[in-house]
């Protein structure tokens, strides 16, 4: 039916991204933020293509079986787009996420393939070790709404935060006079040693002239961080606040207690690996090449974080290499066994090439992108099959997934 504000539309699924998808009246897939599964609602269209369209919910009609009420004001009060499923009950969240994973590895991979098994989180909330706030007014910050995009509103409390750091940013939202005023974006994070950092990102300038007495204010209130700028080529320098054990843009799991889940399917999924030669790319701080070497591989370890890498465990059996994967994997000598763990964009064709050329009997691919994922399995097709897949809940209340892929060579 159509009526002059919109046209109702029945909700079947939700898309990679978490809107969810239903059909217009000519029969595009409509895209609904906000919306579940047997959701049917008055959809107004707010961006036309010739295949699709994006909408919005003018009014829902009827409920569909998994909806509930969101517990944080901000989001629908805000439209806040930092989590896209909180109006999605649990059981809910996890199927769709299955779908998104197995949906990509069919529609992208051309697999035939079964939607995969989730694992759960280790908690729904609180869980987040790093939380990024974009500057909304002088003194003010905030996050993005999802709609209009680029709009920021200021926050009052992330429930997706852990509570130290969520206590951090109660602390600095009391005296906004004591902020950085040149700074774009400010990062409140919790590292591996329990460690807090307040690092703002500055649009010009070097300085963060009150960050001695922000400092000391946040002693007052019971609150020892480390105070850091980082400049506009991510240079991060600390101004202030206690001694850092780790730098403030060391790059480390958002949701550490879900990650160790992660990080133990991915070296499981090696298999035994006394006596081989591992590639660990896209290392990190290289918590599995220490945990490899300790079973007795011999491990090369690369990474293109600096920081990153100067704050990496040393240990006998490793070898580190800093730099990007393209320019380093194919001088370490032929492997046995790979581990990837790439950022959101994937492989790329580069690290694909490299890949095949080296020919290890067995890839684990750890995946925060189930589309960038099943486009290098496919890049990988000629070689390597895929065996198993995993997904991991590791971020609730959003749209986002982790997945543990083992590929054996053909």
């Amino acid at each position: 039916m159509t009526r002059s504000s919109g046209s109702e539309v029945t909700i079947y699924g939700i898309a990679a991204g978490g809107d969810g998808v239903g059909r217009w009246p000519d029969g595009r897939a409509v895209f609904v933020p906000r919306t579940v599964p047997g959701d049917r609602a008055l959809v107004r269209p707010t961006r036309e293509r010739s295949r699709y369209l994006h909408g919005e919910m003018a009014s829902l009609l009827e409920s569909g079986d998994g909806r509930v009420e969101p517990p944080c004001a901000h989001y629908d009060g805000d439209r806040c787009g930092g989590c896209q499923l909180q109006h999605l009950g649990p059981e809910g969240q996890l199927a769709a996420k299955r779908t998104i994973v197995g949906d990509a590895l069919r529609r992208i991979a051309r697999l035939e393939v079964s939607d995969p098994e989730i694992r759960v989180a280790n908690a729904p909330w609180g869980y987040r070790a790093k939380i990024t706030l974009t500057r909304t007014e002088p003194g003010s910050f905030g996050y993005h709404r999802y709609r209009p995009e680029g709009e920021v509103f200021p926050l009052a409390t992330c429930r997706l935060a852990e509570p130290s750091v969520d206590l951090l940013w109660q602390a600095l939202r009391e005296r906004p006079d004591l902020m950085a005023p040149e700074a774009g974006r400010l990062m409140l994070r919790i590292d591996g040693t329990r460690g807090l950092h307040a690092s703002a990102h500055l649009d010009r300038g070097r300085s963060w002239e009150k960050a001695e007495a922000c400092a000391r204010f946040l002693a007052g209130r019971g609150v020892a961080a480390s105070l850091w700028v980082v400049d506009g080529q991510g240079r991060a320098r600390q101004v202030a606040g206690v001694p850092a054990a780790i730098g403030a843009e060391v790059f480390e799991q958002v949701n550490p207690g879900t990650a160790v889940a992660v990080r133990d399917a991915a070296i499981e999924g090696l298999g035994p690996v006394a006596g081989t030669h591992v590639w660990d790319l896209y290392a990190g701080v290289g918590d599995s090449s220490i945990r490899l070497a300790r079973a007795g591989a011999r491990v090369s370890a690369v990474e293109v974080d600096r920081a990153a890498h100067q704050s990496a465990t040393r240990g006998a059996g490793i070898k580190r290499f800093v730099g990007t994967v393209e320019g380093v994997a194919p001088g370490l000598g032929r492997p046995d066994l790979v581990l990837v763990n790439p950022p959101r964009r994937g492989l790329g064709r580069g690290v694909s090439a490299t890949l095949l050329a080296a020919a290890p009997r067995r890839i684990v691919y750890v995946s925060c992108d189930p589309g960038t994922l099943a486009r290098d399995v496919a890049r990988l097709a000629d070689g390597y099959r895929l065996e198993t897949i995993t997904a991991f809940d590791l971020f609730p209340q959003t749209a986002h997934v982790e997945c543990v892929a083992v590929l054996e060579q053909r």
